[in-house]
């Protein structure tokens, strides 16, 4: 029951930074957890960061110490800010919403291409 947009991204230098944007229809409070996945071509969609609603975050290995996922729940909008960006962190970036209940319904924005290369 809710429609996401993400956007920002682009191409970058290895070591440079994007700030990834998603958008919601709604109230992002009403979900359980907001979250940024990532998938390139012949892999399998994986999660990067996630934050709930009560403010716990958490992050994929790879990207700790380097992404940070924030939110303004006025903007109904979740970020994710991405520093000391690699090659291999190229990819599709998903911004994705999971709703309360047994079903635990995922909801998906349309996706954002990250390029990261030299």
């Amino acid at each position: 029951q809710v429609q996401l947009v993400d956007f920002g991204g682009g191409l970058v230098q290895p070591g440079g930074s994007l700030r990834l944007s998603c958008a919601a229809s709604r109230s992002i409070l009403s979900m359980y957890a907001m979250g940024w996945y990532r998938q390139a071509p012949g892999n399998q969609r994986e999660l990067v960061a996630a934050i709930t609603s009560g403010g716990r975050a958490n992050y994929s290995d790879s990207v700790k110490a380097r992404f940070t996922i924030s939110r303004d729940n006025a903007k109904n909008t979740v970020y994710l800010q991405m520093n000391s960006l690699k090659p291999e962190d190229t990819a599709v970036y998903y911004c994705n919403a999971k709703s309360w209940g047994a079903s635990g319904y995922d909801y998906w924005g349309q996706g954002t291409q990250v390029t990261v290369s030299s």
